[in-house]
């Protein structure tokens, strides 16, 4: 019965070392404009990246699936409204520059 759960949790350990073997095989080297801490993370990026993404995966899998969709819903209706927040206030602001322009004329 848990034979599952064991697989779909070390499903990203999979995904990190089919790319290592990838990145492995071409060789990669980062492009010499990147900055120096980037060069330095580089080899460590994806690495980084795939532990969080575990760690995130199994704190779903282990969460009421209400929880993980009320989450997702929150995040998705915030970053809209956060734009459109700062869209808005930065209209305001170029209307009162607009405004103090012609003021000045």
């Amino acid at each position: 019965m848990g034979g599952g759960r064991l697989v779909d949790e070390n499903m990203i350990v999979l995904r990190k070392r089919i790319h290592e073997t990838k990145v492995i095989e071409r060789n990669y080297e980062p492009p010499a404009d990147w900055m120096e801490w980037e060069k330095r993370y580089y080899t460590s990026y994806d690495s980084i990246i795939c532990d969080v993404l575990g760690v995130l995966q199994s704190q779903l899998m282990n969460t009421r699936p209400s929880l993980a969709l009320g989450m997702l819903a929150l995040v998705t209706l915030s970053v809209p409204t956060s734009a459109a927040f700062m869209f808005f206030h930065f209209m305001e602001m170029a209307k009162g520059v607009v405004a103090s322009g012609i003021h000045m004329m």
